[in-house]
């Protein structure tokens, strides 16, 4: 699930965002096999810094800055159970490791809002696919506001514009 909420073109095509969040994603949990709140903090890191530094390199030269200011957002949510663990028989105590494991979700609504230029500020959501497997939920936000007087951004009227995600 992804979303763009502007009517100005974002910075990076919307395929491109995508795939940078889903490099940034992969790269940070590529060696994960499951939840671990111990590490949630360095993946959050590793997704929102690579994520910065593309959008960066993509939008800007050694002369010229990026004409917009960025903002990202990781959310990791940990399902209610291990994926990897097999799923148990409670009337023997045995596991069944062909048996689908029993994965549960913990409810999350995440809403945005912001007062900006919608000529040119917008905002863009996405869900990293490759979590389900892993036990989690990885739910990525990307906000840009152009910076006034840099080249490729214009002046326009100030609204107010709100993304949500369920």
């Amino acid at each position: 699930m992804d979303s763009a909420t502007s009517t100005h073109k974002s910075p990076v095509s919307p395929t491109r965002l995508q795939q940078i969040a889903t490099d940034a994603c992969h790269s940070a949990l590529s060696n994960a096999t499951c939840y671990s709140h111990a590490s949630t903090e360095s993946w959050n890191s590793t997704i929102i810094n690579n994520i910065l530094q593309s959008l960066i390199s993509e939008t800007s030269t050694p002369s010229n800055p990026p004409s917009f200011k960025y903002a990202v957002n990781s959310t990791i949510i940990q399902h209610l159970s291990d994926p990897q663990q097999p799923a148990t028989n409670p009337d023997t105590e045995t596991s069944h490791p062909s048996s689908k494991p029993r994965v549960g979700r913990r409810g999350m609504h995440s809403a945005t809002g912001a007062y900006w230029d919608n000529e040119r500020d917008g905002m863009w959501s996405f869900k990293y696919e490759g979590g389900e497997a892993k036990g989690m939920d990885v739910v990525i936000s990307l906000i840009w506001v152009a910076i006034p007087g840099h080249a490729g951004t214009q002046q326009g009227g100030e609204a107010a514009k709100e993304s949500e995600m369920s």
